[in-house]
């Protein structure tokens, strides 16, 4: 059904895998469109009651595809994948399941913004979670900046969007950016047992729980996220963020003037 990601369901726990491995899960605009229309199916089905949400390979998802931002011969829309990023985070936040984010390798930029969205996070002790638009002169989209003041509040969540730093398993749970650590490579297994424990929990009434604390956020998530849509598309034609993506492809650092 889908070219990028993989849907499955047992019982009340459907699980997503983000599925282009050999890119690292790093997102391009077809599995934006993807995860966009994948997310808000799952809300329409009232039979889930949790979803898991893991990467395929190496990694949870090193974020936006930095390589097909460069495809002349495919053009990269920012527009429109603005458009599907907001989709998947409102997706994420409104979904009247226990979201259940299993990370492992890197989960960067919009990789970690997604993951910030769910309900609970996993994370493998050597994980690296980075908030890292900043290395290409962008600024964190997908709710990044509403999921990560959620977690840490505003004066954190700015130093971890400046500073683009990367955090492993157990830093990231220190500061409230995870819930859990699991060992290296038991990751998914973590994520699984805990969705077997909410199997025998009253999850409609945390469900509810979850609808009320989220409630009176939604409209401030909306403005983050047209907010970010806005300033996206003219951080994309700075001179920073054109040599923030030519050293990354060239794996040297970059020298930014603030243009």
């Amino acid at each position: 059904m889908y070219k990028t990601l993989l849907l499955e369901k047992e019982g009340r726990i459907a699980t997503l895998i983000l599925n282009r491995p050999d890119a690292m899960n790093s997102m391009n605009g077809v599995m934006m469109k993807e995860l966009a229309e994948c997310l808000e199916s799952i809300k329409q089905d009232t039979s889930v009651q949790v979803l898991l949400l893991k990467g395929e390979g190496r990694a949870f998802s090193a974020g936006g595809d930095i390589k097909a931002m460069l495809d002349t011969d495919n053009p990269f829309n920012i527009e429109e994948a603005m458009s599907y990023v907001s989709r998947i985070a409102m997706a994420l936040y409104t979904s009247p399941q226990i979201t259940i984010a299993s990370v492992h390798g890197a989960a960067a930029g919009l990789g970690l913004s997604m993951v910030l969205a769910c309900d609970i996070i996993i994370a493998e002790e050597n994980s690296k979670l980075a908030m890292n638009f900043i290395g290409i002169g962008l600024i964190p989209d997908g709710g990044g900046h509403f999921f990560l003041k959620e977690r840490v509040g505003i004066p954190r969540a700015k130093q971890l969007m400046w500073s683009g730093q990367i955090f492993k398993g157990k830093e990231a749970k220190e500061i409230g950016l995870v819930d859990e650590v699991a060992s290296e490579g038991l990751g998914w297994a973590t994520a699984m047992s805990y969705a077997q424990k909410l199997m025998k929990s009253p999850l409609a009434a945390m469900i509810a729980s979850k609808e009320i604390l989220h409630a009176n956020q939604i409209k401030e998530l909306e403005l983050i996220l047209e907010k970010e849509a806005k300033n996206q598309s003219a951080m994309r034609k700075t001179v920073d963020h054109l040599e923030g993506i030519q050293a990354f492809v060239q794996k040297r650092q970059p020298e930014f003037k603030g243009k």
